[in-house]
């Protein structure tokens, strides 16, 4: 393998881009919560691994091969234009190598984990190579694009947190069906953000083969549904504490406003400040949920 020099070392930080890390951190910890109704995992150690797999690794993974497969588009694509890979800041060859280092190292934590957690993060790995890679190439699939990233973000993410110290299998379903649901409404509206770019490189993409403003709709829809879902869960008390039903009807029609206000025309910041927005009942939830 090459062997990495302090540049690289900054190169191969850039490609595992940081910034998506809490995409995955944030519904593992959550799972966390769920498992042990505490703050803090009941596990630590296990549970640091879990967090570095669950970020730079599996990411770095996931990115690397999507960078491969994706130059055509990320080279019309102003928001790409400092990719490692569309500068020249690194090759082809060397991306490819730094994937499978990636893959290995999160295959070989996964064992301090358990077994089961390395069968969970080989299905991650799998699903990204089925969304980047021909002839699969599932981001180019309208509705298969939408679910492999939403299932990953929705479900299987917090059902890792979760199967740190408990069994997977027993990890509570409507919470992954909420999850999937507010991962969907957050991940259509990304597609609108690179419609351009994938117009302009011939990916036929959920926004691209549906349009901005379909997406715009169905995104609302999605989010409608992932609300009405807690809602019902805090009726029933189920995973969602009940405690929490009279405060979601308050916030719920803000949350509604402020997602059709921040996707109407997608951006990068507009999106970061719909993941704050959306902090504050997950804040709330996980409040009541350990007290």
């Amino acid at each position: 393998m090459v062997r990495l020099s302090e540049r690289s070392a900054v190169v191969l930080l850039a490609v595992s881009r940081p910034w998506f890390w809490p995409v995955s951190w944030v519904p593992a910890y959550l799972g966390t919560v769920l498992a042990g109704k505490a703050w803090m995992p009941v596990d630590p150690p296990r549970a640091a691994v879990a967090l570095l797999i669950l970020g730079p690794l599996v990411w770095g993974a996931v990115l690397a091969q999507n960078d491969l497969y994706d130059l055509d588009s990320d080279r019309a694509n102003p928001r790409k234009a400092d990719a490692p890979l569309v500068t020249g800041v690194v090759t082809a060859g060397r991306l490819r190598w730094w994937y499978r280092g990636f893959a290995v190292a999160a295959l070989g934590f996964a064992l301090v984990v358990g077994p089961l957690f390395v069968l969970g993060v080989a299905a991650v790995l799998g699903l990204g190579w089925a969304y980047s890679v021909p002839p699969l190439r599932l981001k180019t699939r309208p509705g298969w694009d939408v679910a492999v990233n939403t299932l990953v973000v929705g479900a299987v993410a917090p059902a890792a947190g979760w199967a740190i110290t408990r069994e997977p299998w027993a990890f509570p379903w409507q919470f992954a069906l909420i999850g999937v649901l507010f991962a969907a409404a957050f991940y259509v509206p990304t597609t609108v953000t690179d419609l351009a770019a994938d117009a302009t490189a011939g990916y036929t993409t959920f926004a691209t083969r549906f349009g901005a403003r379909t997406a715009y709709r169905i995104g609302v829809v999605l989010w409608i549904l992932a609300m009405a879902v807690a809602l019902i869960c805090a009726r029933l008390d189920l995973v969602v504490p009940r405690s929490t039903l009279v405060p979601q009807l308050i916030v719920a029609p803000m949350l509604v406003a402020g997602y059709a206000a921040l996707t109407r025309r997608p951006t990068i910041p507009r999106l970061a400040a719909l993941s704050v927005l959306f902090a504050v009942p997950t804040a709330g939830f996980a409040l009541a949920y350990v007290g």
